[in-house]
């Protein structure tokens, strides 16, 4: 392994550019660094691994690179936009725009249907049509196999079926960057593998760039680039490797 450094300069098929990333949490007594002077340069289109120990900081590191939340120091650029010179709000706009989520407990709102569910990110946006965004979801739900389950609440479906509504609404949006933190985690083996086969299936189909943070090495394995988060820097590992 060898550790991932990057020119100054940004391409511009870059969708996420950044430089000298440092996180530290000041404790009652110290200062802990989580890590510090990385460098990540990612493509649009890309499928990128990160993985590493628990308690390493990869959560950490793909919540700053998603925008919620903000580095100790460096400089982050997602797509095209300067992080580091945003406010709260102002992050917030670039995530509506350009950024979806997975989480590995799903986060569906249990009083609403799979369909309203998928259909929430299109509520917070300022031009929200319902005929329009009912149509758009009931063809995300039909692309993840779960168009006869469209009026059913998240307490009545299978851990697979509840993340595969959470990748629909991901995905309604249409953004630039899919970011997924453990999205296989609650699941069984089996349907593990359904998910982690649809999520790379939807990302070579709709352009996406898929950054995933995962426990999995066969998984990290499966992107075309993988990262590995020790010892506060961060490693990328040989292609398939």
């Amino acid at each position: 392994m060898t550790q991932f450094t990057t020119d100054t300069a940004i391409m511009p098929q870059s969708i996420i550019f950044a430089q000298q990333l440092t996180q530290k949490i000041q404790l009652a007594q110290k200062t802990l660094t989580i890590f510090e002077n990385l460098n990540l340069e990612i493509q649009a289109g890309e499928q990128v691994a990160i993985t590493g120990r628990s308690g390493s900081g990869k959560s950490t590191l793909l919540g700053i690179l998603a925008t919620l939340d903000q580095a100790s120091a460096g400089q982050l650029t997602v797509c095209g936009e300067s992080i580091q010179e945003l406010n709260e709000e102002q992050r917030a706009l670039v995530r509506l725009k350009y950024i979806g989520f997975v989480f590995q407990s799903f986060q569906l709102l249990p009083h609403l249907t799979a369909l309203e569910n998928v259909m929430l990110p299109l509520r917070l946006q300022p031009n929200f049509k319902f005929a329009e965004a009912e149509h758009k979801a009931r063809n995300l739900l039909k692309k993840v196999g779960l168009e006869r389950q469209a009026e059913q609440t998240p307490k009545v479906l299978s851990g697979g079926e509840q993340q595969r509504v959470a990748i629909a609404r991901a995905l309604i949006s249409e953004p630039k960057i899919i970011f997924a933190d453990e999205p296989t985690g609650n699941l069984d083996g089996e349907t593990a593998k359904e998910i982690e086969q649809l999520l790379f299936q939807l990302n070579r189909e709709l352009g996406t760039t898929l950054v995933l943070v995962t426990h999995d090495p066969k998984l990290a394995q499966q992107c075309q680039r993988h990262f590995e988060l020790s010892q506060g820097q961060l490693l990328e590992h040989p292609a398939g490797g």
